[in-house]
């Protein structure tokens, strides 16, 4: 089982994204419920309505981000890169270090304001990314993981 976590810090981040997604949703949900009264619909439309966004601010603000951090994990050995993610459902995957095409680090708005970035590990059949980590320890992951791959390049 992979021994690093992410940074603690990647909560909030996800709480704020949980609070962005929401206000979206509500901004939907109101319209909804307007053109429920203006148009006479049943009011089952209404209160359904209310408690999906009720649902989906308890979920993608409270409960989803903690656990979501607490079951990500992942570890890079000298050959592999190993990732366990999932909330429900928990996913482990192994990425040979002689599979990886190419590294990548990004940060969006929140990650910046939080010192965190994200790593993109590229292969041929697909991308795999390592969440919310601190900005320092994504450079050090990233150019080991680039100066690795260089090697397994050479020996091929």
């Amino acid at each position: 089982m992979p021994q690093n976590r992410l940074s603690k810090k990647g909560i909030t981040v996800w709480r704020l994204t949980g609070v962005i997604s929401s206000l979206i949703m509500m901004g939907i949900g109101g319209v909804l419920i307007t053109l429920a009264i203006l148009f006479d619909w049943h009011v089952l439309a209404s209160i359904a309505t209310i408690v999906y966004l009720l649902v989906h601010v308890t979920l993608t603000i409270g409960i989803i981000p903690p656990v979501k951090w607490k079951r990500w994990r992942y570890e890079v050995r000298g050959d592999e890169i190993e990732i366990q993610q999932g909330v429900i459902v928990i996913k482990r995957t192994l990425i040979p270090m002689i599979r990886v095409q190419h590294v990548d680090m990004k940060q969006g708005p929140l990650l910046r304001k939080y010192g965190l970035a994200t790593i993109s590990i590229s292969t041929a059949a697909t991308i795999h990314e390592i969440p919310v980590l601190e900005v320092g320890e994504a450079e050090e992951i990233r150019h080991y993981i680039s100066s690795k791959t260089k090697v397994a390049e050479e020996d091929v």
